[in-house]
């Protein structure tokens, strides 16, 4: 049974509607608030920035596969396509020639998530990275010479907490914008996978009826 049309695209809007929908309700509750002030605001915006062009390049990447399958699935093919190329490829060939040509196509659809993939990979080291400033900054505050003096102490306590939380926010930050991004990347691969086998399903059509 066919699926029904531009469900992979429906379905990436859907998970990113939700997901900035709770990241939203989470800004509003002020979950969020320490996470923009001070040191950690830059490390965050850095860290939203990779996301922002992680998910945009995943969207893109998802909005090409989904109509792409559209057509391999009304079986009209677009030139310069996956599926055009692929059909040109295996018209007169031989059932080893397109088994290569499938091998060949299956790499050529893989490399669209390793971009995403990267971008991905990025937000979690930049969380580590703004997680090992932190406790630069925290430690950094820290005098043992200082501390028998009770007038040193709150100085040294609140650059501790500050630094704490350029480590913590940072880490969140990246670990969740990491987790929408991979599904994002997931729903993708999903719809890759989908593709190919649509494409050579309509390959494999094409040869039966030479």
């Amino acid at each position: 049974m066919r699926p029904p049309r531009h469900l992979l695209i429906l379905r990436f809007a859907l998970v990113n509607v939700v997901a900035a929908a709770l990241a939203v309700a989470a800004w509003l509750q002020g979950w969020l608030d320490d996470a923009f002030i001070g040191a950690s605001l830059w490390l965050c915006l850095i860290i939203i920035a990779v996301f922002v062009y992680g998910l945009a390049l995943c969207g893109l990447r998802v909005w090409q596969v989904g109509c792409e399958l559209e057509d391999a699935h009304d079986g009209r093919p677009r030139a310069g396509t996956h599926t055009g190329r692929y059909l040109a490829q295996v018209e007169g060939a031989a059932a080893d020639s397109r088994a290569t040509a499938a091998s060949l196509l299956r790499m050529r659809l893989s490399q669209s998530l390793v971009a995403v993939r990267h971008a991905a990979g990025m937000l979690v080291l930049l969380g580590l990275v703004g997680t090992v400033i932190g406790f630069v900054v925290a430690l950094s505050g820290v005098d043992p010479v200082k501390v028998p003096s009770v007038e040193n102490v709150a100085p040294m306590v609140a650059r501790l907490i500050n630094g704490m939380s350029i480590a913590l926010y940072t880490t969140l930050v990246g670990s969740v914008l990491n987790l929408w991004l991979m599904v994002g990347q997931r729903i993708l691969a999903g719809g890759s996978l989908a593709l190919y086998g649509a494409i050579v399903e309509l390959g494999e059509r094409h040869a039966r009826g030479r």
